[in-house]
Parts: structure tokens; C-alpha cells; sequence
């Protein structure tokens, strides 16, 4: 029986045969790819460029070169004959026989280069970068020269980068979801007449691979000068003596009132996304900081698929407590506005030109001071253009917009101020007009017909804000702090709130406030 047992463990001839094909089979393998990499050794040997090209290893922080790495946007005639580095991302390319064209793009910045073979550039070499995958960032190390005749195409016209050496940082994909040419065409260009057929880039597919939209040169335009908002707003006001403070974003309450509030779970309960840092800057007045701003983010739960709503969005709030008048706040507003348009246009300039080319607007326009009328006079000038409203109605949509027209024709301005807006459209803290109980102390601000801000006076009294409450049928227990802050005196005190998305739309005269949202959050978009 031992003997039997032996016998069945030896393999089969069927085994034998199929382990003799997979040897033979391995030792082919192993001798196909000793003759490549043999082969390979004889074309480095005869490639006098070996070592100045390739694929560089992934960059994990292993070690630190000693080089300089000139920015694109710095390259200019004075570097002429000078050997230096450059990174940036293959823009574009083209190899016509033993020569490849590129264009290096970092941010906004673009520059030629050439490789060509010769006798220190192999023709390897040369293939190489011609293979390279556009959007694939690149480290060359090339000589500038001057350029013969001026580049149109590229931001550095003068000068172009002759090659020596290219490396591959990081590889892009070989197809992109769309073409940067694409993306960045302007409308009046876009044919399809039977004979010529240009590709439009529809806003969604922009939105699903946001990345590689925001790198287009129109795009990185609109950032910086939305990036330039947020710093003049903030320069204006410390200059003024404003604080800039940094308010909850997860509240007890809704700050607005109203249902249109993102609820989040809280532990053992519930709370919600701030829909304006609104009570904490009126908490701040109170604690005598006297003026205060915020810029952050701000959430609204509205199901609005419009062109100029958004779910989150960056709000720029400030606060002031004032001596008599709530005018005085309002004086200071217009003049903010005054200051923050001129320092766009003076500033911003190169960044506006650009963003024109694909999008064409007309430049804004405003006056100094800004133009102020009350609500009633809005509501007489659109009665007599055939709009029919009562005073105490708020304005729809289409009413701004042409409201917007209508005074545009008559006094030649893309931004204005509407004050003493009718009481019952107005949030429970505003305070009522002293000499007309349908009014407010309260105000909204206008560029190019859309609504950018709005604003009021605030009630600083606790007795008269528990009244207002409880017409607003308010549940005093959940704002419970936001009106003790004021039960041991508070200066009377006035502000607002402005988007900054919208503000840079309209500026520029885009048409959807998604251009403006780096990543856009709306009803039907949580992602990327």
C-alpha cells in the first residue's frame, strides 16, 4: 500500500509537458528582453544626449538640488545668453522632423521653447519631448535668446528658450476631458457654419473637472482679481479703524429666520450652518469694538437654480455703531464702494483686460458720491416705464434687473443705493422708519441691476427687539444670547452684508455667479 501511495504523487505526463511549455516559455521571455535592454544599451551608447531627458523620479523629499528656478513671468531680454531652469506645464506642442516647437505655461505665463538635434541634442532627445503628453509639468534647463521676430502667442514675447535639457516631473494623462484652446475661446469665436466647427466647452463639463478649467489663463484671471476684492475690502476698512473679527459658522439658531437653513446633527442635538455672521458682529458692537468686519463663509438653503445664487458662498460683513443717524453708516458704505471700484480698475487693469478677450463687457461705471434714492422714488421710476407695484412690495428679480436699465439710462451709473425699503420685507432686527411705520432704516446695494448687499439699521434696544420678535412670530428662547447682548446697553449700530461672488460677476459683467465659485455649491452640485 506505501508503495501505491508513492506511485500517485508523481506528476502526471500532462503536468510535465505543461511545466516543460511554461520553462521554455520563461527562459524566451528572459533571453526577448536581454537582446531589448542589449539594444537599448547600444542606443544609449550612440545617444549623446543620455542623461539630459527622461522621466524624473517621483520628488519625495529625498534630496535638494542646488538650483534656481526662474519664474516664467521673470524671463526677459536681460536674460539673454544666460542658462537657467524653468518649470511649468507642456501648453502646447509640435515636432516637425528632427525639431519640436513648445509652449511653457506657469499660472498665466507662457514661453517658446525649441529643441532641435544636433551634435549635443540627440534625436532620441528630440522624440522624447515631442511624446511628452500636454498638461504634464516639466522641468527644461535651456539659454535665452532673444527672439528674432516678436511672439504673439505667448505672455513672454520677446525672448524664446533654447533647450538643452527636459525632464517629466509629473505625467498627465494622455487625453484630457477638454482642450485649454477650448476653454478659453470666446463666444464670438465659437462657428459651426457647415464649414468651420469650433468646440464649446459647456459649463457643466467646466464644473466636473474643475481643475483643469481654473487653469486656463481667463480663469486664473478672475481669482486674482476676485483675490483682489477681498484685499481692498479688508485694506479700506482696517484703514478706517474696522477690526476684522471671525464668527461661528455652526449656530443654535437661524440667523435669518426662515426655513431656508442647512441643519446639521450636534451631538446629542441639532444645530445649523450660519446663514450670516449677523447676531456675532451685533454681539461685538455690543462688547464696545465699536467696528467690526468678517469675511467668511455663508450658507443659505435655498433651492434656487439661478444665475446668481449659490448655497455657500463668501460673505463680506461689516458692522458699525454710529452716533445719531444710521446714515452715517450708510455715507461710509457708498464710500467704500467708491474706493473698492477704483482700486479694482487701477490695480486690477491687466487682469480685467484679460478677462475681457473671452468675455466682453462693458466697464462699470459708478459715481462719486454714489447715487442714493429712497425706495418710493424706485418704485415711481418703474411705475412710470409701465411696471405696476405697491410701495410696500418687494422688488422680483425682473424688476432689479430693469429698475437697473432704467437708471442706468437716466444717470449713467452700474451702481447705486436704495434706501428705506418697506418694513414687512425686512428681517425682525431692523428698525422701523421713526416717521413712516410702512418703512425701515434699511437699505440694498445695486451693480448692474442685481442686488449685491444688503443692510439696515439694527434694533439695540432688548425690550423693543423681544416686541419684534413676537410680531415676527420669532422663537425668543433660541435667539435667548443674541438678545442679552443687549439688556446692558448697546450704541445704536448699523451694517451689512455683501457677497463677493456676486460683486466680482457684475463687476466684470460675467453671466453666472458659478465663474466666480471656485467650487460652486448649489442645489444640484456638492462636488468637486
Amino acid at each position: 500500500m506505501p508503495k501505491l501511495v508513492e506511485e500517485e504523487k508523481k506528476p502526471s505526463k500532462n503536468a510535465l509537458k505543461k511545466a516543460a511549455k511554461k520553462a521554455e516559455k520563461e527562459a524566451k521571455k528572459k533571453d526577448a528582453e536581454q537582446i531589448r535592454n542589449q539594444e537599448a544599451a547600444k542606443v544609449a551608447d550612440n545617444d549623446q544626449s543620455a542623461g539630459d531627458y527622461g522621466q524624473m523620479p517621483m520628488i519625495s523629499s529625498t534630496e535638494k538640488p542646488d538650483r534656481t528656478v526662474v519664474n516664467v513671468d521673470d524671463v526677459d531680454e536681460s536674460f539673454n545668453d544666460q542658462l537657467i531652469w524653468l518649470r511649468g506645464r507642456l501648453h502646447t506642442s509640435r515636432s516637425i522632423g528632427k525639431q519640436c516647437f513648445f509652449v511653457l505655461r506657469q499660472k498665466q505665463f507662457t514661453i517658446q521653447c525649441l529643441l532641435a538635434a544636433s551634435e549635443t541634442i540627440s534625436k532620441q532627445m528630440v522624440k522624447f519631448a515631442a511624446s511628452i503628453n500636454k498638461e504634464s509639468i516639466i522641468d527644461i534647463q535651456g539659454l535665452i535668446r532673444v527672439a528674432p521676430s516678436k511672439i504673439e502667442s505667448c505672455t513672454q514675447q520677446m525672448v524664446e528658450v533654447h533647450v538643452k535639457k527636459i525632464f517629466v516631473v509629473s505625467s498627465s494623462e494622455p487625453v484630457l476631458p477638454f482642450q485649454l484652446e477650448d476653454a478659453s475661446r470666446p463666444d464670438s469665436d465659437i462657428k459651426d457654419d457647415g464649414e468651420t466647427l469650433t468646440i464649446r466647452v459647456n459649463q457643466d463639463t467646466r464644473l466636473d473637472n474643475r481643475i483643469i478649467d481654473l487653469r486656463t489663463t481667463t480663469n486664473q484671471a478672475i481669482f486674482r482679481f476676485e483675490a483682489g476684492v477681498v484685499k481692498l475690502y479688508r485694506r479700506i476698512l482696517e484703514n478706517w479703524g474696522f477690526v476684522e473679527i471671525n464668527t461661528p459658522k455652526i449656530i443654535s439658531a437661524a440667523s435669518e429666520g426662515g426655513a431656508n437653513v442647512f441643519e446639521v446633527t450636534y451631538f446629542k442635538g441639532n444645530a445649523y450652518l450660519a446663514q450670516s455672521p449677523q447676531f456675532y458682529k451685533q454681539m461685538a458692537i455690543a462688547a464696545d469694538f465699536e467696528k467690526v468686519f468678517t469675511i467668511g463663509a455663508v450658507f443659505r438653503a435655498e433651492d434656487s437654480n439661478t444665475h446668481r445664487h449659490l448655497c455657500e458662498f463668501v460673505g463680506l460683513d461689516f458692522e458699525m455703531a454710529f452716533k445719531y443717524h444710521y446714515h452715517e453708516v450708510l455715507d461710509l458704505i457708498g464710500q467704500l464702494f467708491v474706493e473698492l471700484f477704483r482700486g479694482l480698475q487701477k490695480e486690477f487693469a491687466k487682469d480685467i483686460e484679460i478677462i475681457n478677450r473671452q468675455y466682453p463687457a462693458e466697464p462699470f461705471k459708478f459715481l462719486e458720491p454714489s447715487l442714493r434714492l429712497e425706495y418710493y422714488e424706485a418704485v415711481e421710476l418703474l411705475r412710470q416705464n409701465g411696471i405696476e407695484m405697491d410701495d410696500e412690495d418687494d422688488l422680483s428679480t425682473a424688476n432689479e434687473k430693469f429698475l437697473g436699465k432704467l437708471i442706468k439710462k437716466k444717470y449713467n451709473t452700474d451702481f447705486y443705493i436704495l434706501d428705506k425699503f418697506p418694513l414687512k420685507v425686512r428681517p425682525f432686527y431692523t428698525m422701523p422708519d421713526p416717521n413712516n411705520p410702512k418703512y425701515s432704516n434699511s437699505y440694498d446695494l445695486f451693480m448692474r441691476g442685481e442686488e449685491i448687499m444688503s443692510g439696515a439699521q439694527r434694533i439695540h434696544d432688548s425690550q423693543f427687539l423681544i416686541e419684534r420678535c413676537k410680531h415676527h412670530e420669532v422663537d425668543i428662547e433660541k435667539i435667548k444670547a443674541y438678545i442679552d447682548a443687549f439688556r446692558f446697553g448697546a450704541p445704536p449700530h448699523a451694517g451689512g452684508g455683501i457677497g463677493l461672488e456676486r460683486v466680482t460677476m457684475l463687476f466684470l459683467g460675467l453671466d453666472n455667479i458659478r465663474k466666480t465659485s471656485l467650487f460652486p455649491r448649489d442645489p444640484k452640485r456638492l462636488t468637486p
